[in-house]
């Protein structure tokens, strides 16, 4: 009865948001190509390899698709069939350049009602039916149910906030979570969460952050001085970085410029939107704040400026490689979901966010507890921290040390998930 609901209400509530979705899809570029998939249009695969499995993958977009390359590589190796969908075109654009190699083929994921899902089941025909992070989606979990076919959520995760509305129709959550075969919280607080809604302790195991494991390349210091000129950033002085930000953090990083000038300190800083495409947006806050600045997107700069906007996907882990201190977005009031900092912690950052990190409520907690990072209550608290971590380097150093450590001492989430993957994969049938 609930899936029937889901199914008469789902078209009318699409095409009352489909203006806003449209729209924002248009403003983002890049949607367009392949808008079949969306409708479950992905092309027929070709039938199975004589005792080859095959997966199909969702990863939501750029953070995921680069998380799950170990795992990636690791059923290649076993002679797994991959098939790897993503839902953005920053993901898709990743995704396409990144893992052919390694995939049967790259997709958007369909549309969750019936008929666009049955199609997209039809064509791809899985053995095993991966979901990252927060998907669950009810349709896809019950093509999946109605085949046989196991679901394994990895690196699951559920906010506060999801786990309120979830808590306001408990048969709604049992319904949806009944259909997923093995849940792999990637946190002991996630963990509690899902137990609290009454998924099975049995079908849990809690596997830790597979983004933790994620490995980095260093920049050697000569490609770091090539990089920083391309940029327009001095080769001497500090770079504040604000990774992933929202509007409204724009203009607190600058204030915090500023402030930090102001103490004498030479510093620059080095922007990178979590949206790119409100590059003119954050070119007339630039223009307004009388400062020189220069976008990635736009060749190698000319000479110095004050801000560098990293306006390019999938760079954030170099740029990250250029920064003093780093802020990360979407945590700012009135903001409250929070961006990752973990690729910061990775490269061994002192960190900033504020309240508002509830995406990576536990992360968070533990960087601030073992003094990796440190909360900023507002664009004042960013501004004044700023400038007095920008002052005292060896705090800064502390803080880097410590975030690197907490990294360190979190790793293998990979290698468990991998070992749950090929466990399901050892249960499918050969022949389909």
């Amino acid at each position: 009865m609930l899936l029937l609901c889901y199914r008469l209400l789902f078209i009318p509530v699409l095409l009352g948001m489909a203006p806003y979705y449209l729209m924002r899809m248009r403003r983002r570029g890049g949607y367009r190509k392949h808008f079949e998939h969306r409708l479950g249009g992905h092309r027929w695969l070709p039938p199975k390899m004589p005792g080859a499995r095959r997966v199909w993958i969702q990863a939501v977009s750029v953070g995921e698709i680069l998380a799950i390359t170990p795992m990636l590589e690791a059923l290649h190796r076993d002679g797994v069939e991959i098939y790897l969908t993503t839902t953005t075109s920053t993901g898709y654009r990743l995704a396409n350049d990144s893992y052919r190699g390694l995939t049967l083929g790259i997709g958007y994921f369909p549309i969750d009602w019936w008929l666009f899902s049955a199609r997209a089941w039809k064509r791809i025909n899985p053995d095993l039916a991966v979901l990252t992070e927060g998907e669950r989606w009810p349709e896809h979990m019950h093509q999946a149910r109605r085949r046989g076919v196991p679901v394994v959520a990895i690196n699951a995760r559920l906010t506060e906030r999801s786990l309120r509305r979830w808590g306001w129709f408990p048969p709604a959550a049992r319904r949806v979570f009944r259909d997923v075969t093995r849940l792999l919280p990637c946190s002991r607080q996630d963990e509690a969460r899902f137990l609290s809604l009454g998924f099975p302790a049995e079908r849990m195991l809690m596997t830790g952050n597979i983004k933790l494991d994620v490995a980095i390349p260093a920049l050697p210091g000569a490609e770091k001085e090539a990089l920083r000129a391309e940029l327009g950033l001095p080769q001497s002085g500090l770079v504040l970085l604000g990774s992933s930000t929202w509007p409204g953090e724009e203009t607190a990083l600058f204030e915090a410029l500023r402030r930090v000038r102001g103490t004498g300190l030479r510093c620059s800083l080095l922007l990178v939107p979590r949206h790119a495409e409100r590059r003119l947006e954050i070119e007339k806050l630039l223009r307004s704040a009388g400062l020189k600045y220069h976008f990635r997107s736009r060749g190698p700069a000319h000479g110095a400026v004050d801000v560098a906007v990293g306006d390019t996907t999938g760079e954030l882990r170099r740029l990250l490689q250029l920064a003093d201190l780093v802020f990360v977005g979407k945590s700012l009031p009135p903001r409250t979901e929070g961006q990752t900092p973990i690729e910061a912690a990775i490269l061994g950052k002192a960190i900033l966010f504020g309240p508002g990190m509830d995406n990576f409520s536990q992360v968070a907690a533990e960087l601030v507890e073992c003094g990796g990072a440190r909360v900023v209550a507002d664009a004042t608290g960013l501004a004044s921290t700023c400038a007095e971590l920008l002052r005292d380097e060896e705090r800064r150093g502390a803080m880097a040390a410590a975030a690197k450590a907490w990294n360190l001492a979190n790793l293998g989430a990979t290698a468990r998930t991998i070992a749950v993957l090929r466990e399901e994969l050892a249960g499918c049938p050969l022949l389909k």
